[in-house]
């Protein structure tokens, strides 16, 4: 399970599945020590929380003690998310996935990921599905 250097990109999906404790949290939770998220992707959390209407302080309080590794999206990143369009297109990605994606490939880092589909991808990211 151990990466070379402990860390692992996480996509939204995971995030959503560790703090609603949705099938996976207990896989997912064994990588959360070494976790990494894109500012998209936590973008993509609480865009979910926001629509769940469960958005609140202690939520907001919530997410650094969780996710205390956020990097900003960056020029790299988004020329890595456009030339995965083509490649991801049938899979139906997001941007908000293949900026995950695109993280993880500029790190050189493992995806955590609630989405079954990504099993199917063969972008030269190791990805590990939760569920």
């Amino acid at each position: 399970m151990q990466q070379k250097n402990n860390q692992y990109i996480f996509d939204a999906s995971a995030i959503l599945a560790l703090f609603h404790n949705e099938p996976g949290s207990d896989v997912a939770r064994q990588y959360l020590p070494g976790a990494v998220v894109s500012c998209i992707n936590l973008a993509e959390v609480i865009e979910n929380a926001l629509a769940r209407n469960i958005y609140n302080d202690k939520y907001r309080e919530k997410l650094p003690e969780l996710l205390p590794d956020i990097i900003p999206f960056n020029e790299e990143q988004a020329h890595i998310t456009a030339k995965l369009r083509p490649i991801t297109k049938q899979y139906g990605l997001s941007l908000a996935d293949r900026a995950c994606l695109a993280l993880a490939k500029s790190m050189d880092l493992p995806v955590i990921t609630a989405d079954k589909i990504w099993k199917e991808l063969d972008i030269g990211v190791k990805i590990i599905v939760i569920r």
